[in-house]
């Protein structure tokens, strides 16, 4: 159990939902991890429940001092940077697209897109310098088939597939996998959000458009992000995976 055995993986929001779900399988493979969330407190609890091998860090992926201090922070607390894993992200409330406001519409692009950048400019000339490294982005299920409601989420989504195919080509001489997952719908805060109201009549709709029958688990995702981020996966860059019970079949 020891896949990422020294190696250091930089997680966004990764105080709950996926993202809390990596950085604890991260750490059981053996990597350090930087637990960085926008809620430092839930962040420094996630990291306490780990260990000496994880590092909390409120940060905000939408400023650009914040990516930055990320990246050192890492660097100082552990010299490298292997796995860097976009993961945080933010919608808005199923509905109408014309509904939305620019402030949400802006904060979308903020976190969903423009972080990407943010993270890639921080990151890319420490894995260089290294000899290669992992970068991933949890898109979304969304950005392949999307549906009515979440316009302006989905299309944020399909830019992070579209970027992580672009700079897979970009990089690849420079031995730098970057990768993407495409999770359905999950067990996390944001999913009252996509469903509009989180009840029991909506979550049985939501799970009968998959056809493995439930919705995704954080673990689902960490264990997808865990095999992408090890030697397991040095062939495979540029791929959007679908982590979803089927549902973009």
């Amino acid at each position: 159990m020891a896949r990422l055995a020294g190696k250091t993986a930089v997680v966004t929001g990764a105080a709950s939902g996926f993202g809390e779900g990596m950085v604890r399988r991260f750490a059981e493979e053996g990597a350090n991890v930087i637990v960085a969330d926008l809620d430092g407190d839930r962040a420094d609890v996630v990291a306490s429940e780990i260990g000496d091998s994880a590092v909390a860090l409120t940060c905000d992926v939408s400023v650009k001092a914040d990516v930055d201090r990320m990246a050192a922070t890492a660097l100082d607390r552990f010299g490298r940077i292997d796995i860097m894993v976009n993961n945080a992200g933010y919608t808005h409330r199923n509905g109408d697209m014309l509904g939305v406001g620019e402030d949400t519409f802006d904060r979308i692009f903020a976190v969903n897109m423009k972080a990407i950048y943010y993270a890639a400019l921080a990151v890319v000339p420490v894995m260089e310098t290294q000899g290669g490294g992992s970068i991933i982005t949890t898109a979304s299920t969304a950005g392949l088939r999307p549906r009515p409601g979440l316009t302006w989420y989905n299309a944020s989504k399909g830019w992070a597939i579209t970027a992580t195919k672009s700079m897979a080509v970009e990089l690849a001489p420079k031995n730098i996998r970057v990768n993407c997952l495409c999770p359905v719908a999950g067990e996390t805060g944001m999913l009252a959000q996509f469903m509009g109201e989180d009840t029991p009549e909506k979550r049985d709709q939501f799970r009968a458009s998959i056809p493995l029958g439930r919705l995704s688990t954080p673990l689902d995702i960490a264990n997808a992000a865990l095999w992408l981020a090890s030697d397991e996966a040095e062939f495979i860059t540029g791929v959007a995976l679908e982590v979803d019970g089927g549902r973009c079949i």
